[in-house]
């Protein structure tokens, strides 16, 4: 889902730039971006669970604590 709202969102940020219409094509190119950003936070967590070497993998921890999920 991540790759094709990533897809999405950069063909009309492209579009959008093309047209003149600078501010929506901006923010559809940071959206595209953050997608794609969680696109690969995702692959890069399945392949640590994967292959259970998590030091070599991992991204940041200041970076993961923003996506990671609420534990109660």
């Amino acid at each position: 889902m991540c790759l094709i709202v990533t897809l999405i969102m950069l063909v009309l940020s492209i579009q959008n730039l093309m047209e003149g219409y600078y501010n929506i094509g901006i923010l559809q190119l940071v959206v595209s971006l953050a997608f794609a950003f969680m696109l690969w936070r995702n692959i890069q967590k399945v392949r640590c669970d994967r292959n259970g070497n998590c030091n070599s993998c991992m991204l940041p921890d200041w970076l993961t604590k923003w996506f990671s999920k609420k534990e109660d």
